[in-house]
């Protein structure tokens, strides 16, 4: 490194620390690890500064001093979706920025952009509103709404990236921009499904839906005594109306303290349900899969309010380190969830948590003024993760092969949202059809054609003419 070089980067660092109201951090000061890292685990952000915004200016400000710097930026908000670490360059922790206003009359809320589902919902749920939220609470309503957003009421009311009516964001020159239906239109396309390669959002206002209670929660399956039970429920999933939403997972639980007794050493199929319509149609439903799948271990199915909903799927919120791998599947092959059962099994070499989510209904059908949502004719989508120490990478990513190997017949490509873990180019490219990925490219060129802003599932910017 040149004295002019170490005397650049310490000006940018002391412009950065000047122009930001919020904190920065840089490799061993207080604050700096925990800006960092996040919910996952793995692979920790690795920057030379963390700018933890304080508010649309600190953006700016971040943006303007890696584009001096000539380095990239990257953007964490709860750190659930962490694919790959940025290292150098400055990272945007927008933790701070967790404001949410709602308007009932409209039926909308501004959603800062390191807001929570958890967040969301209970702003909403006083004014009988609801977001279209994911499974679980802790995560960040904005990163994944950017790249699509499957939650629990999503065969009723569709995509969450559907939902949007406005998103400021700022791009790579450092502008804050307003985005929607008459302003920026081709950045309002991209950022709703297209991921977060196109600027960093700094705030997003969405549609909130007149829901209030669903009937929800969890059916455990012990498939040593019922083998069939995930067959069972792809067979009631044929059938079902599109206010129901449901997933299985399949888990071997520990035989440790804090699990339900009766579940305890067991391979578990967990079949997750929320409900949108009438309490009495989802008891119908319910005893019609249970008559399908035989009766199961537990059940924690309910009447709730939507500010419970954490409660259907249950997952925990305890950090730790994770990759996964996912396809979105046309349809569920003849035999192929058998052998989901089988090997993500108890003779699985490592742990796996192996799941499959009813897509189809709202999700199927393109809204007029749709954004980049890519694969939207998917059926059901298949997943595996699995809980991975530094190291432990390779193994992993070969058992989610050998997992999802019986669906790829059925594959169509694969989803954003639920991609854990460094994704390759081709990988990122298959979850949309070539003209939306070749127009997002083009969008990618037209924003930040250096590719300056780093998102976890990149997409380049199209070769200039």
């Amino acid at each position: 490194m040149t004295d002019s070089t170490h005397s650049t980067r310490k000006t940018d660092l002391k412009r950065l620390e000047e122009r930001a109201a919020g904190p920065v951090h840089r490799p061993g000061s207080g604050g700096y690890d925990r800006a960092c890292t996040g919910y996952q685990l793995l692979e920790p952000h690795r920057p030379r500064a963390v700018v933890e915004a304080a508010g649309a200016a600190d953006v700016q400000a971040a943006v303007r001093a890696a584009g001096e710097a000539g380095v990239p930026v990257a953007v964490q908000a709860t750190g659930h979706g962490r694919a790959a670490a940025l290292e150098g360059g400055v990272l945007v922790g927008t933790r701070g920025m967790d404001g949410v206003e709602v308007d009932a009359g409209a039926a909308t809320a501004r959603v800062g952009a390191g807001a929570t589902w958890r967040q969301v919902v209970e702003a909403a749920a006083p004014h009988g509103l609801a977001p279209l939220s994911g499974s679980m609470p802790g995560v960040g309503a904005v990163s994944y709404t950017l790249g699509g957003g499957v939650g629990l009421l999503a065969r009723r009311y569709g995509f969450a990236a559907d939902r949007v009516r406005r998103v400021e964001a700022v791009t790579a020159d450092g502008r804050l921009r307003t985005a929607d239906a008459g302003r920026e239109q081709e950045l309002f396309w991209a950022l709703r499904g297209g991921g977060g390669s196109f600027g960093v959002v700094t705030a997003l206002e969405i549609d909130l839906v007149p829901v209030g209670r669903v009937f929800g929660g969890g059916l455990y399956f012990d498939l040593a005594e019922r083998p069939d039970a995930v067959a069972a429920w792809a067979r009631w999933t044929g059938a079902v109306p599109e206010a129901t939403t449901s997933a299985v997972t399949l888990l071997m639980l520990p035989d440790a303290a804090g699990v339900p007794e009766r579940l305890r050493g067991r391979h578990v199929a967990q079949v997750q349900i929320c409900h949108a319509g009438p309490v009495g149609q989802g008891r119908r439903l319910a005893r019609e899969l249970v008559a399908l799948a035989g009766d199961p271990v537990r059940s924690t199915l309910r009447e709730l309010d939507f500010s419970e909903s954490g409660a259907i799927f249950d997952e925990p919120e305890v950090p730790h380190g994770y990759r996964s791998q996912n396809l979105l599947l046309e349809s569920l092959g003849e035999g192929a969830v058998e052998e989901l059962v089988r090997r993500a099994g108890p003779e699985a070499p490592l742990m796996c948590v192996a799941g499959l989510r009813h897509l189809g209904g709202a999700l199927a059908r393109e809204p007029e003024g749709a954004g980049a949502v890519g694969r939207r004719g998917a059926a059901y989508l298949v997943s595996v993760l699995s809980p991975v120490e530094p190291g432990g990478e390779g193994a992993a990513g070969g058992l989610h092969r050998r997992v999802l190997a019986p669906f790829a017949g059925q594959g169509v490509g694969r989803s954003l949202n639920f991609s854990f873990g460094p994704t390759a180019p081709e990988d990122v490219a298959s979850c949309f059809v070539p003209a939306v990925y070749r127009r997002l490219r083009q969008v990618k060129a037209a924003y930040d054609p250096e590719d300056r802003i780093r998102a976890n599932h990149p997409i380049p910017p199209a070769p200039r003419r």
